[in-house]
């Protein structure tokens, strides 16, 4: 995986875990509770895979 694969996954990563939180919230308003717990999953695993992204590519930029 090079850098720029790296930047793309975050960046998805990032809008996926964005939208998630906004249906999380109008879920929570709109009183559907269960749909809250399956976006908050998403969510936390869209953040989890940006870190481990980062880290990679971090990996990869300062590799000598």
């Amino acid at each position: 995986m090079d850098k720029k694969t790296c930047w793309s996954i975050i960046i998805v990563s990032i809008i996926v875990n964005v939208v998630m939180l906004q249906w999380t919230v109008q879920a929570y308003y709109g009183r559907e509770y269960e749909s809250i717990l399956i976006y908050s999953g998403i969510s936390i695993v869209s953040a989890f895979i940006a870190l481990l992204t980062y880290l990679q590519w971090r990996k990869l930029e300062y590799k000598k």
